[in-house]
């Protein structure tokens, strides 16, 4: 009997979750073949098969595993399931060849048309309340007859509006689903950060013309050439790494009573995944070029959203960028992800009249936030860095070099 136990994931990790079996108690196995999910406080990674056999469950789905316990057993000298025998073929000659019988009266077929959703039936009262107060026929639960729609359920959505059909009036009750091991580290992480951090955030817009401009221009022949889209974040990516070699306390963080600065931009960025939101990071994110950072981050976003994400790929990182502004967010506090000082957050792109050489223009805006931990960055490193980003986004030809092209041809 083989015993599989929790393998060691990091050297934080003491404990993880039995996601789900993917194999059933009592089944045949093959050697290498996954049989459960278990997830830490940073990752969801998959328990293999040592050996051939059958599956003995131990654990159950949900339970909390230490490091080093048992999570199933294997049987390898349980005999294997036989598999339907198959008959042999008789000999040529003996072998009867019965034709089909065809029906050639099938009527033709044509493609299905798109099924509309059916309309509700109401009653002729129902219907005339319906029309005269402009109300949508999907938002009134039928109570009738094969669910027709009477003059009582108009009456009954008037008097509770917004209240969508198939709502239970007055309902009381509570759910109590326990947390995963993500969501406690999640949950610890914010906490921890809010109180040994000295957090301020600092504010600012930057108009996304000339960038949503380029965009356009190019995002055929980006695609066509690098095979991945041009997005928003490699943008920022380039801009913020310029920035942190440039202001190197927000590329910092503070380790006892040393603050360790880096030369290198290890840019994580925060992706919401089915499980909760994780950092993935691009390492030396500073000496990569536009299509590798979105490379980069297609490729980690698919992982977090598959839950294939390792614990290198999310472990370090100097800097975050968050974007809330995919959720719709106009503007927003983000919580520094410690031990980092900093993090940038994105927010929604919208058009709002700014004064523009005497002139009302209407100009696509964003929101930047950057917070920040104040116990190493001072105010005008923080507002100094949040304006340069904004400085090099406004001027996109500035990531070349992060200087005017024009004055690096002059070298003034």
């Amino acid at each position: 009997m083989i015993e599989l136990k929790v393998p060691p994931v990091g050297e934080s990790i003491s404990e993880v979750t039995l996601i789900k079996w993917t194999k059933a108690d009592g089944a045949w196995v093959e050697r290498d073949e996954v049989l459960c999910e278990l997830e830490s406080e940073k990752a969801t990674f998959e328990l293999n098969a040592e050996q051939a056999g059958i599956l003995i469950q131990v654990a159950k789905e949900g339970d909390d595993l230490k490091i080093g316990d048992v999570a199933c057993k294997i049987d390898p000298e349980a005999a294997r399931p036989s598999t339907p025998a198959i008959e042999p073929v008789a000999d040529k000659a003996e072998v009867k060849v019965v034709a089909p019988t065809l029906d050639f009266n099938i009527p033709e077929t044509k493609a299905a048309a798109p099924v509309a959703a059916p309309q509700p039936k109401a009653t002729p009262l129902a219907s005339q309340m319906i029309a005269e107060k402009h109300m949508d026929v999907h938002h009134v639960k039928g109570s009738g007859s094969l669910g027709r729609i009477t003059k009582n359920d108009v009456l009954s959505a008037l008097e509770k509006p917004g209240t969508l059909p198939g709502t239970r009036l007055n309902n009381r009750d509570e759910n109590k689903v326990k947390m995963s091991n993500l969501r406690r580290t999640i949950s610890r992480r914010l906490v921890e950060a809010k109180n040994s951090t000295a957090m301020l955030t600092t504010f600012n817009e930057v108009d996304m013309g000339a960038i949503m401009e380029l965009r356009n221009k190019y995002k055929d022949a980006f695609k066509t050439y690098h095979g991945v889209g041009l997005g928003f974040m490699s943008f920022f990516t380039k801009a913020c790494c310029i920035a942190l070699q440039e202001w190197k306390a927000v590329n910092a963080y503070i380790d006892g009573d040393e603050m360790i600065y880096h030369d290198y931009c290890d840019i994580s960025i925060a992706v919401s995944a089915p499980k909760g939101l994780v950092v993935p990071v691009i390492r030396n994110a500073e000496s990569m070029s536009m299509p590798e950072i979105e490379h980069a981050v297609v490729e980690l976003a698919t992982k977090a959203k598959e839950n294939k994400l390792s614990i290198e790929e999310m472990t370090g990182g100097t800097f975050t960028i968050t974007n809330g502004g995919v959720f719709g967010s106009l503007m927003s506090t983000p919580i520094i992800n410690i031990p980092q000082s900093a993090i940038l957050g994105m927010h929604k792109i919208q058009d709002r009249p700014m004064a523009i050489n005497g002139q009302v223009v209407i100009r696509p805006m964003m929101y930047l936030a950057l917070s920040y931990d104040h116990r190493i960055i001072d105010g005008r490193e923080s507002v100094g860095f949040l304006v340069r980003v904004k400085e090099l986004l406004e001027n996109p030809l500035l990531l070349l070099a992060g200087k005017d092209p024009a004055k690096l041809l002059l070298d003034i």
